[in-house]
């Protein structure tokens, strides 16, 4: 697995089947004790990317999905707090937010939606967006064609 420090985002390497890049969330310290009451901190908050999969834990909200469900993804931001701070709906498009900054975050478009934010399957999202220390990376990352 990759790691990396604090507030650095982890170094990018070739995806195999047995490793996998892991994207940490940039905590903007104003958000960090609200985020914290909610399970969120930086412990319990990644975004995992491997050959065949994404990952996102998100304090107790997780989203999964296969690569292969991936149909787009951009950067995006700045955003303004009350829309992407925490774990958000959107009500335009019933997307899912994972957001810890305003600064920068990357979204990632689903051909079928996934469940995240409830226990149940019921709600599902067609997209996705989380604001991780290194949205190029990312972004980069997803836009490449899965190994294999």
């Amino acid at each position: 697995m990759t790691t990396s420090q604090p507030g650095r985002p982890a170094p990018a390497r070739p995806i195999s089947s047995d490793t996998a890049r892991r994207y940490e969330f940039r905590f903007d310290p104003v958000f960090r004790l609200p985020l914290a009451l909610l399970g969120v901190r930086p412990g319990t908050a990644v975004v995992e990317l491997d050959a065949d999969t994404l990952t996102v834990r998100f304090g107790p909200w997780r989203l999964r999905t296969a690569r292969s469900n991936i149909t787009g993804v951009e950067r995006a931001g700045p955003y303004r707090w009350w829309r992407v701070i925490g774990p958000h709906i959107s009500q335009v498009d019933r997307g899912v937010s994972f957001g810890t900054t305003t600064t920068a975050g990357v979204c990632v478009r689903f051909a079928s939606p996934v469940p995240a934010l409830l226990p149940t399957a019921r709600l599902r999202h067609p997209g996705l967006t989380v604001t991780v220390a290194d949205p190029d990376g990312l972004v980069r990352a997803l836009g490449a064609p899965s190994p294999g």
